[in-house]
């Protein structure tokens, strides 16, 4: 069983960053491919961002490309998103997932953990 906390929410003007760390236990974290994912009330749970558990190839969805950046520290069994260049359309909760393979997905059904979310709030 993988626990996975999140940190670093909170509220910025737009324009502004964040960064979001996600620290796993309970499993081998190289093991997992990990992502970062939002959603907001009333809405389906979107994919943001994803990382193999090596460390390697990257996916982003489109509307953060060129803001965000996710990585990985696997000697410290955390994952972090940094939101660089904020928008208002980027509040609301994010939440990190672990699939239990190395491979990440960019559908949330295909991760097998998840943390509690926290929340971002960009003012304009």
């Amino acid at each position: 069983q993988v626990q996975l906390v999140e940190s670093g929410g909170g509220l910025v003007q737009a324009g502004g960053s964040l960064r979001l760390s996600c620290a796993a236990s309970g499993g081998t974290f190289s093991n997992y491919a990990m992502g970062w994912f939002r959603q907001a009330p009333g809405k389906e749970r979107e994919f943001v961002a994803a990382i193999t558990g090596s460390g390697g190839p990257t996916g982003y969805t489109d509307s953060v490309k060129g803001r965000f950046t996710i990585s990985r520290d696997n000697a410290k069994n955390t994952v972090y998103l940094q939101q660089n260049s904020l928008k208002p359309e980027d509040t609301t909760v994010y939440y990190c997932a672990a699939r239990n393979q190395n491979w990440y997905s960019r559908r949330s059904s295909d991760y097998d953990y998840w943390g509690q979310g926290t929340q971002v709030t960009v003012s304009s």
